[in-house]
């Protein structure tokens, strides 16, 4: 079998395994945040920064929730890279935000943050203002989903199919499922172009 097919195989694997509840569960709480005014604050490095900034453009353009991502404001988050430090720029940055309860922070990450592992602490710690908040907290994760599946109101671990590729694995299907996400029925605000001209 080559490379291409072996990978493609993975994928329909993964896409045969993944938990609908949750991703369901998680539809119900970002209708719930719009219904209540509140805001979407989406969290990633790596990878999930390019999501997390694909991310906010949707759900503000199809389905009518303000959103952010700190990793758009490249200019404040290197101001607080450079003076507070990495492990604490997600949480001040959410700080400055006013992060409430009627608000939700969705998390794109691979390992979903560790402090025993000092990995993706940025995140851990805008986690932990978020409950001390009230905020609602959801996660596509990979591997164990870390600090963000234990602590998450609603959260999509993508299943490990191959210790290889696990990164892409994960990261591809974090788009998948927000693109689900943000044309679920009960989020869905806006028509989108293409559809729309097509009819």
């Amino acid at each position: 079998m080559n490379y291409s097919k072996q990978y493609i195989g993975e994928l329909i694997s993964i896409a045969q395994s993944l938990d609908t509840d949750a991703i369901e569960k998680m539809a119900d709480i970002i209708a719930s945040v719009r219904e209540r005014g509140g805001r979407l604050f989406f969290l990633g490095v790596g990878g999930g920064a390019g999501h997390a900034s694909h991310a906010v453009n949707d759900f503000r353009k199809i389905a009518g929730i303000e959103s952010y991502s700190p990793t758009d404001n490249v200019s404040e988050l290197t101001a607080r890279i450079n003076d507070d430090g990495w492990d604490t720029s997600y949480s001040n940055w959410l700080k400055g935000s006013k992060l409430n309860s009627k608000d939700c922070i969705f998390v794109f990450s691979v390992g979903g943050g560790s402090l025993e592992k000092n990995i993706s602490v940025n995140l851990v710690n805008g986690l932990k203002l978020a409950k001390e908040c009230g905020a609602s907290v959801l996660g596509i994760v990979g591997k164990d989903g870390g600090y963000t599946a234990k602590i998450a109101d609603a959260c999509l671990i993508v299943p490990v199919v191959n210790a290889n590729t696990i990164t892409p694995h994960t990261e591809s299907f974090q788009a998948n499922i927000w693109h689900l996400l943000v044309t679920h029925p009960k989020v869905k605000y806006n028509e989108m172009k293409w559809e729309s001209a097509s009819k």
